[in-house]
């Protein structure tokens, strides 16, 4: 294959000493900066593509890929380029390279779902959040690793490799949308597609640096996703800028109009800090306090106010709703899909030690199981006084959001399954990380996590901004803002 002076250019640049030049070639690109400079004639597809592809090979220690679909990643690049000379365009997004977590399903490749007994499950079709990405002009990369069955939060996954952060490498990438984290993070591709059942975006995101968005429940399809529970599921988008989720989210959601940074002055965001900021690591707790004082600085307004009842209401939904739905609704996707197995199949392949014994227990009926009652009580009692809980919060205080550290500690050791060290104490690693995004995920109202700062130790602290349900664009504009506000962090070194 004859390779363009162009795409051997792409490549050197990667792998130029100069710290300025990996900071600044063609990899570091955004979404949005790529999309106008493959319009402009600027940049070849094809060599970025190329590019990344090089890069991922180059960092293959963090592990982020299952699948690097390589020859179908060039094949799409080429085409673009070639409509691209003739001046046409499949939408905002031509021949923007993204990547996709493997419980998304892209026609053509595995969806394993980071589980060995869906290792060889083709889908034949895109799922529509993936459709709507490829239409609009987007080139998956590949699919990328994540904690089995979307499970957990590590992404330390025993079947296909724990995903390593790529600020420091010995550190969990987040999850369960691990891979999708490091992918962006490490500049092997500018944005992508995760899940986030409780916080699986957004936790992720925030260890990794960048940007992660969970919709209002119900504003992207969930067509075509391996499931962990309706009632709390939602694909979700991650990037290393809020203008490039902003892009993203309107080609999914197909939402017209521009989206503007918010004015800060006057603005309530409201700050609740009993649950939210109890126990916090000292260097998040540091990171936040700083970034709420710019925030006052540029005239927002910060009230000091909490939801009643919210760790209680929490507990009574959290929980019981995952684990009962998940029997329900991975059989109903099995059966679907023309998957020859049931959810006993599935349990007995399970490899990472957190997760099988979960679903063997869930298989065998065993405690955590949830009984239909409980389950029933969480759906029709609790989840109502939880969502209106939120819906009082913000309209009684007038604000636009709430603000809080997305995660209470930045990423834990590779191995941290069960325990991690927070304060000197040893505390359960999943409930510590999930604290603080997992009620908004059961009231199903949007999340929007953005990095604030590094710890000395150079390991990426993130915010979460929460708004009322459907204020997706309105948090988004927020966001854009306060990134001007807070600065970009610089790329990993490793």
């Amino acid at each position: 294959m004859k390779v363009s002076s162009a795409v051997v250019l792409a490549v050197l640049m990667i792998f130029a000493p100069s710290a300025a030049r990996a900071q600044n070639g063609p990899t570091s690109l955004t979404a949005t900066e790529i999309a106008a400079k493959v319009r402009s004639g600027e940049l070849s597809s094809e060599a970025l593509v190329t590019a990344l592809i090089e890069r991922a090979k180059a960092t293959k220690n963090l592990n982020a890929f299952i699948t690097l679909d390589e020859k179908g990643a060039i094949k799409a690049a080429r085409e673009a380029d070639a409509l691209a000379k003739a001046k046409k365009w499949k939408g905002p997004l031509h021949g923007v390279p993204i990547v996709v977590k493997d419980n998304i399903h892209v026609a053509g490749l595995p969806n394993t779902a980071g589980t060995p007994a869906l290792r060889r499950f083709v889908p034949r079709a895109h799922a529509p959040v993936v459709k709507k990405l490829i239409d609009a002009g987007a080139i998956v990369l590949g699919k990328t690793n994540m904690h089995e069955l979307a499970f957990g939060i590590t992404s330390n996954n025993a079947a296909f490799g724990a995903v390593g952060n790529p600020y420091e490498p010995t550190r969990i990438a987040g999850g369960s949308s691990g891979g999708t984290g490091a992918a962006i993070a490490a500049r092997l591709v500018p944005a992508g597609l995760g899940t986030d059942t409780g916080g699986s975006v957004r936790i992720p995101s925030a260890v990794n640096g960048i940007v992660g968005l969970r919709p209002t429940l119900g504003r992207y399809p969930q067509e075509g996703i391996t499931p962990i529970a309706h009632t709390r599921d939602t694909a979700g988008l991650m990037a290393r800028s809020v203008a490039d989720v902003v892009l993203l989210d309107a080609v999914i959601s197909g939402v017209k109009g521009r989206v503007r940074p918010a004015s800060l002055k006057g603005l309530r965001i409201g700050v609740p800090r009993k649950y939210f900021y109890d126990n916090l690591d000292a260097a998040t707790q540091r990171l936040m306090e700083a970034a709420l004082a710019k925030m006052k600085e540029a005239g927002i307004v910060l009230v000091q106010a909490d939801i009643p009842d919210l760790a209680d209401l929490n507990r009574k939904v959290s929980f019981p709703i995952a684990l009962y739905e998940v029997t329900v609704d991975l059989p109903k996707y099995l059966k679907r899909y023309g998957i020859p197995l049931d959810f006993r199949g599935v349990a007995a392949q399970v490899a990472s030690p957190d997760v099988k014994g979960l679903f063997d227990a869930l298989a065998a009926g065993k405690p955590p199981s949830v009984p239909r009652k409980v389950y029933e009580q969480a759906i029709k009692v609790y989840r109502p006084k939880l969502k209106a809980a939120y819906a009082n919060y913000f309209a009684s205080q007038r604000v636009a959001a709430i603000v809080f550290p997305t995660t209470p500690l930045p990423a834990a050791p590779i191995g941290d399954d069960n325990e991690t060290v927070l304060n000197d104490k040893k505390v359960p690693t999943f409930v510590t990380f999930i604290r603080n995004t997992d009620p908004g995920s059961n009231a199903g109202i949007p999340g929007l996590s953005i990095p604030i700062g590094m710890t000395q130790s150079g390991l990426p602290v993130g915010m979460e901004l929460d708004g009322p349900a459907g204020s997706d664009r309105r948090l988004l504009a927020i966001g854009l803002a306060l990134e001007k506000l807070f600065g970009a962090l610089p790329a990993p070194r490793r």
